[in-house]
């Protein structure tokens, strides 16, 4: 189970340990989470809404009827990667088992299509009778997360299972449940995608096949993992990514001024744009006439990789990538090699683009090589799965 983005609805029973949801809110938000909040009205008599806003830095409400142009319920668990519910309550239990929606946050739990997780905390009583541990078996085989009470000390003198556990357990168990990866929490990544266009004229330009899958799947990847990711994209039809910071570009020039401005603040670069290496030497204003439509005059595009090479720093990461149209053999893993040493790159991807491979797919296949000379070769695998390894490699490196 992959996480598609980080928001998570916190849901607040109505119990006396609703005031421990502020601790795992924090450090829900620690791991990378954008948290709402949504109280249920009992809960409202422990923790006030204003303690919700104040931690999640959003709005809070618990009243299904607020707002109802926008149909709140639906629009919640749409919107929501995850659900977790704490506390738990028996009463909460009881109707999200059953399927009864009559506040804001069991009808956004009713609608909602991903993770669910309840926290339990009640006393043992309440926790051990047949209702609850029924309603919590039903949950557990339609694939609800009911995460097992801690046993100690409860309100008054009481004492048995039924507590509300540790903050790190459940972060540890959410974590595990939902397949969450943080370790590039904090890192920043720059990505390129796509492919350059260097206009002729108003109408006419030099490009590519490109379409930016790879350099979007890296994007999501990283975004997935905790990173707080900046996707320069040339010319690509792919939709924005939440979450990501997209600049939308089209020549190599722009590019170019998008990387200088934003290069020495990350540190991890992955170059998968396929820049065009050349651009008419003059550009003309208005179409060209098909008679005078004849040659173009061609000079060199600056290489942008090679450029922010010289400017790095020992704590950033490099990515490169070459595409070629013949088999990949010996010499073209020598002269993929110089590539990535005249770049100043500490990683690159080979691959075979002929007959219109690659371009446009889901699936890559080539051959990854690090500046030891270590080889990995990738055979028709997804190109999510190269953009894992790449930030795997990129993270170890820099650790």
């Amino acid at each position: 189970m992959t996480l598609l983005g980080r928001e998570l609805i916190l849901g607040v029973g109505g119990g006396i340990s609703a005031y421990k949801s502020a601790d795992l809110l924090r450090r829900l938000q620690d791991i990378g989470f954008g948290v709402t909040v949504i109280p249920t009205r009992a809960s409202l008599n422990f923790v006030g809404s204003a303690t919700w806003e104040a931690l999640s830095g959003r709005s809070v409400n618990e009243n299904l009827w607020n707002n109802v142009h926008e149909v709140p319920h639906i629009k919640s668990a749409r919107e929501a990667n995850l659900i977790v519910v704490a506390p738990a309550t028996a009463d909460l239990i009881a109707k999200i088992s059953n399927g009864i929606a009559d506040d804001l946050l069991t009808n956004v739990i009713s609608a909602a299509t991903s993770p669910i997780i309840l926290v339990p905390a009640m006393h043992p009583e309440m926790w051990l009778s047949a209702a609850n541990q029924a309603n919590v078996a039903t949950l557990r085989s339609r694939g609800v997360l009911v995460i097992e009470p801690d046993e100690g000390r409860m309100t008054g003198e009481d004492f048995g299972i039924g507590r509300y556990p540790e903050v790190s357990r459940i972060v540890l168990e959410i974590s595990n449940f939902a397949n969450i990866n943080s370790d590039l929490l904090g890192k920043k990544i720059l990505v390129t995608a796509g492919g350059t266009r260097e206009a002729i004229d108003p109408v006419r330009f030099i490009a590519n096949h490109s379409t930016g899958k790879q350099g979007y799947a890296i994007a999501k990847a990283a975004r997935n993992r905790g990173a707080e990711v900046v996707l320069i994209a040339a010319n690509s039809n792919l939709a924005d990514l939440p979450g990501v910071e997209i600049v939308h570009v089209s020549s190599a020039e722009q590019m170019q001024k998008a990387l200088t401005e934003r290069f020495p603040t990350c540190e991890i670069l992955l170059m998968a744009a396929a820049v065009a290496d050349a651009k008419p030497a003059n550009t003309s204003t208005v179409k060209i006439k098909k008679a005078n439509y004849q040659s173009i005059e061609l000079e060199t595009n600056p290489d942008l990789l090679a450029s922010l090479s010289k400017i790095r720093s020992a704590k950033q990461f490099l990515v490169a990538f070459a595409a070629e149209t013949s088999e990949i053999d010996q010499t073209t893993i020598e002269s993929a090699k110089s590539k990535m040493v005249n770049k100043g790159a500490d990683l690159i991807y080979l691959n075979n683009v002929s007959n219109g491979a690659i371009f446009g797919a889901d699936e890559t296949a080539g051959l990854l090589i690090d500046s030891n000379g270590e080889t990995i070769e990738f055979k028709n695998q997804s190109k999510d799965t190269l953009a894992d390894l790449l930030l795997d490699r990129a993270l170890n490196k820099l650790r």
